[in-house]
């Protein structure tokens, strides 16, 4: 499963809603950490997002350790995902044209709180085969 830059938030103790890793943690959903993946470009998204917030440099950096010790962390300028994001261009974030990208090229399911991406998302699967879901469809 491919998760989308939300997720990661509250590692850099940025509160957010759907806080999925601490359900996965607290075993409250039959998710396996291992079977998490996440595109790099999260990383930068995170930390953009935490520098616009003023979170503490530290926090940053710890959560990008737990995250690269942690999950499985897919390269967001591998040729085949960089010409996937290019065909998505109806999502007009790129950052979100290459989460979406890298879901589609590794055939994961995507989880996403983002509402352009669940906006089309019957779209999504019927085109490439993938599967797209959001913290309130484990009923947590």
């Amino acid at each position: 499963m491919i998760l989308d830059t939300t997720y990661l938030l509250p590692l850099a103790r940025i509160g957010v809603k759907t806080d999925f890793l601490r359900a996965v943690a607290d075993g409250k959903v039959n998710v396996d950490l291992s079977d998490l993946k996440i595109s790099l470009i999260s990383i930068f998204e995170m930390q953009a997002k935490a520098s616009s917030l003023n979170i503490p440099p530290g926090y940053v950096a710890e959560a990008i350790d737990i995250i690269m010790r942690s999950l499985d962390v897919v390269p967001f300028y591998e040729g085949n995902i960089v010409k996937r994001a290019y065909e998505l261009r109806s999502l007009r974030d790129y950052i979100d044209r290459i989460i979406v990208a890298t879901a589609i090229e590794r055939k994961e399911v995507l989880m996403t709180e983002d509402s352009s991406i669940l906006s089309v998302r019957e779209e999504l699967r019927r085109k490439y085969g993938i599967d797209i879901v959001s913290y309130r469809d484990f009923k947590i």
